[in-house]
């Protein structure tokens, strides 16, 4: 049995419950203090680091007699981090062992606060770490530490959720989910779902196999110019018409990127028109929030028009190389994307539902933003 010292993100119940895997009201626990260290905001990401400082001590709490086996578990979690367990004696005399980040490996960047941290990470955090320690038994925790980042976007995107716009007047029945296994998860993940739903007539349907491609929330842009009256589209290979065979693999498409845990849509599509296009967007108009394809996909898109300064020599090949992108930018006048669009040239669907906006709401966005620079 061990005394672990928590001076960070496991003081939040609801998230070491998690990774324990019990209830916190089965925990020894109490208030401590460790003598001669600091606690402080990591610059790399939303968790706290601690480190030698004479004079200094971290606040934290004390959790007596934890076994192997939350060890084990605790391990798998921190080391995802790069943590690792370090001897130390507390303020009161007690020995325990607390989570050292290895060296060299975060920057501190400032005092941290649990309170801020749980009003803008812990639902998030909390819903990572339900996949993070789903994957024990499976992976290793250097594996789970390279998919962290989409992990976290993945439970960012459940988090939006819960604050969606649409379902006025839909039914809201009830769904008994029976087991859910993911036999598949990288860069997406694949959920094989055995659930029943309640129908319209009151009954409850037969128990159904169904299965979810899952994903995280992604931002789309259509930048127009509306001086020269024209959009930029970005061209770049994409696998869903390998997949299907199609002959035209590289896809005209508006600016898109995955939505970080942290940002809003509306900095997301700003960043992505930078690492895309080069370019800078000015005034942003929502287009929709919505599900490409909702019977088999979790992905959600928020869509806009962006404001954009559209000069002739503003094209080229973008992309960033450590996401391995060759993005390739077009200029294309409103007159030759609605032609396009009416030939069936276009099979993107956020740039057709982008096109058929833009053309009914081209003369006031024409008046709105003539004056109009980039922010």
């Amino acid at each position: 049995m061990k005394n672990l010292f928590f001076y960070g993100t496991l003081r939040h119940m609801p998230l070491l419950e998690v990774v324990l895997g019990r209830d916190a009201a089965d925990l020894d626990f109490s208030d401590a203090d460790l003598p001669d260290c600091a606690v402080s905001a990591v610059a790399e990401g939303p968790f706290p680091m601690i480190s030698d400082s004479a004079g200094q001590s971290a606040r934290g709490v004390l959790v007596r007699g934890l076994s192997s086996d939350d060890i084990a578990r605790l391990d798998f979690y921190e080391g995802s981090f790069a943590y690792d367990l370090r001897k130390a004696i507390l303020d009161n005399g007690e020995a325990a062992e607390v989570y050292f980040p290895q060296p060299g490996l975060w920057t501190a960047d400032g005092p941290w606060s649990l309170a801020d941290w749980v009003r803008d990470w812990g639902e998030m955090s909390v819903i990572a770490a339900r996949e993070v320690m789903g994957y024990k038994g499976s992976r290793s925790r250097d594996e789970v530490a390279a998919m962290f980042p989409v992990i976290r976007a993945r439970a960012s995107s459940r988090v939006r959720a819960k604050s969606s716009l649409h379902g006025a007047d839909t039914f809201e029945g009830r769904v008994q989910v029976h087991a859910r296994e993911r036999p598949y998860s990288q860069f997406f993940a694949v959920d094989d779902y055995r659930i029943s739903h309640e129908k319209y007539d009151g009954s409850m349907s037969e128990v159904l196999d169904r299965a979810v491609f899952v994903a995280a929330d992604a931002a789309l842009v259509l930048p127009y110019d509306p001086l020269r009256d024209r959009v930029l589209l970005v061209e770049q290979i994409r696998l869903g018409p390998l997949g299907r065979g199609d002959r035209t693999l590289w896809q005209f498409e508006p600016i898109a990127g995955r939505i970080d845990p942290g940002e809003t849509p509306e900095q997301t599509a700003r960043r992505e028109a930078m690492e895309e296009a080069d370019i800078e967007i000015g005034a942003l108009e929502k287009i929709a929030e919505i599900y490409p394809s909702p019977g088999t996909s979790s992905e959600f898109y928020y869509l806009y028009l962006g404001r954009a300064d559209l000069s002739d020599d503003i094209t080229g090949t973008s992309g960033l190389e450590a996401e391995h992108e060759n993005i390739r930018s077009h200029l294309v006048s409103f007159a030759d994307l609605m032609d396009r669009i009416g030939r069936f040239d276009v099979a993107n669907a956020p740039l057709a539902l982008a096109a058929y906006y833009l053309a009914t709401h081209r003369d006031r966005l024409r008046s709105e933003w003539a004056d109009a620079t980039p922010d």
